[in-house]
């Protein structure tokens, strides 16, 4: 763009500080000046920035300001002095010194350490008298009113102070709400040579009309108007829109994803007893999985209700001797207080036991799934959490059969971005046969483990529905695919709910 059009493209508040730019350097110049807000002027100057006119160049300065009580003594003069020349009138109790100069009790009590140490003040029996070295200091411009001074003009670099004003510094310092450092973002440009060729144009004496009005079309005068040029380049402040946790947006096309594929969502409580986390997926009643190490059990409630119906006495007997199936069960004694007990769900397959138990011949066929968190009393580092969300799937029908249950999977990790998908025989406590399930990355270029997938075991099927049919069953994790897509190495980023992050992350879309 040459000088002429990027004269016709200067915007009202570039005009205003073009004739300015030779005479000041920063950003605070240029605002004194012009007269315009420090919003204004930085707009301008990143448009002309984006002109090629000018290049921003920003510092950041560490600088002494005054604090509350600093602004206070700048006009009141600091405690100790006041304390001094209330003495220097008359000797008074400690008490009532504070009350003639103005001062809180805590200004006081410090005021009596400080000229003590200096010798100005000398205490006897509770009546505090000035020294003739007090006196003198009354006549004395003090060390720390020359520094208070200087703050209160301008800014100053801590770096750049005298061994005698650092003095004063570190008293100040230790005492409460006189000053504070700050961090001050200084914004300075350089002319470049377009700039330099602005410097030499009257661009007020270009005139340009900013936009088009109705009163313009109605008349015509837009004919005879010149247009300001439009830059679709200019840099412009960024705007965070709402959106959903990018967590959140992962879960939810998982679910809208096996809803596309005719299944039903499964929802329950994240509390549930022993009997439908456990006992209800034929997991023995002492299988590591249920110590403490490994699930959280509930404190208060301890333990819950078991339901009403001939379910339990099933679980029961398919656990001691493996009901009327071809089964031995686990031969051992069902214990009723243990299947009562709480606990925060390790998985989402509970929701499967209990959606199960509850249909009707009816029903069937039916297909159902659930994205959800999971509790597990894992150690936390990078590759674990104590929550985590699974996605469950069961499919109930007569004519299922185990290649049904891979041609499911292969078309839900499709869906995710992940076309190729393997299985490797594998096993699991209900589940058989199981599988575990591998999908490939397209981007790195290797396979990652998922989860296991597999058929109910008659143990299962047979007291919760009645009836032994083929009902296939999967549950890998959802975390991983997460990670994957969002490029996250550590799996506590996924829950640090950091702003800036989360704004930064981009959309899910498959």
């Amino acid at each position: 763009m040459d000088i002429a059009k990027i004269i016709e493209s200067l915007h009202p508040l570039e005009r205003k500080v073009v004739p300015f730019l030779n005479q000041c350097s920063t950003l605070k110049d240029l605002t004194e000046k012009s007269g315009l807000s420090e919003t204004e002027a930085m707009r301008a100057m990143q448009w002309l920035e984006n002109k090629g006119a000018i290049k921003i160049i920003a510092e950041v300065k560490e600088t002494i300001q005054l604090d509350k009580n600093g602004e206070e003594y700048v006009k009141a003069g600091l405690p100790e002095r006041r304390f001094l020349k209330v003495l220097e009138k008359k000797i008074l109790p400690i008490q009532q010194i504070g009350k003639e100069a103005a001062l809180t009790k805590e200004e006081a009590t410090v005021c009596l350490g400080l000229l003590k140490k200096k010798a100005a003040i000398t205490i006897d029996g509770g009546v505090v008298t000035i020294t003739e070295q007090g006196k003198k200091a009354l006549d004395q411009t003090w060390l720390e009113e020359a520094f208070l001074k200087r703050v209160a003009e301008g800014t100053v670099d801590p770096a750049q102070i005298s061994p005698e004003e650092k003095f004063a510094f570190d008293i100040f310092q230790k005492r409460k709400g006189i000053i504070k450092t700050d961090v001050e973002k200084i914004k300075r440009f350089e002319l470049t040579d377009i700039g330099k060729q602005l410097q030499d144009t009257d661009v007020e004496a270009v005139e340009t009309i900013d936009r088009l009005t109705p009163e313009m079309l109605k008349d015509g005068s837009w004919k005879d108007k010149s247009f300001r040029r439009y830059d679709v380049e200019i840099n412009v402040p960024k705007i965070n829109r709402g959106r959903r946790h990018f967590v959140n947006q992962a879960t939810d096309y998982a679910k809208q994803v096996w809803i596309e594929l005719g299944f039903r969502e499964m929802e329950g409580p994240m509390v549930n007893t022993c009997f439908w986390n456990f006992d209800a997926l034929f997991v023995p009643q002492d299988h590591p999985a249920r110590e403490m190490q490994d699930t959280f059990y509930m404190k208060t409630p301890k333990s819950g209700k078991l339901p009403e119906t001939g379910v339990v006495d099933m679980v029961k007997d398919m656990h001691e001797r493996g009901g009327d199936i071809e089964s031995t069960g686990w031969q051992c004694t069902y214990d009723l207080d243990i299947a009562k007990l709480l606990v925060l769900r390790p998985h989402t397959t509970v929701l499967s036991s209990k959606t199960l138990a509850a249909l009707k011949k009816e029903d069937w066929p039916a297909k159902f799934f659930c994205v959800g968190r999971c509790f597990r009393n894992e150690a936390v580092d990078w590759s674990h959490l104590f929550e985590f969300n699974q996605t469950d799937g069961i499919v109930i029908d007569k004519d299922a059969n185990f290649r049904h249950l891979l041609g499911y999977l292969k078309r839900f990790f499709a869906k995710l971005g992940f076309p190729k998908a393997r299985f490797r025989p594998a096993f699991f406590p209900y589940t058989e046969p199981s599988v575990e399930i591998d999908v490939f990355h397209p981007v790195h270029e290797k396979w990652i483990e998922l989860g296991g997938a597999g058929m109910f075991r008659p143990e299962v099927v047979k007291p919760l529905l009645g009836e032994e049919i083929p009902v296939l069953a999967w549950g890998p994790g959802f975390d991983r695919i997460m990670m994957e897509y969002y490029g996250i190495t550590d799996l506590r980023d996924l829950y640090r709910n950091d702003l800036e992050q989360m704004r930064k992350m981009r959309q899910w879309m498959r």
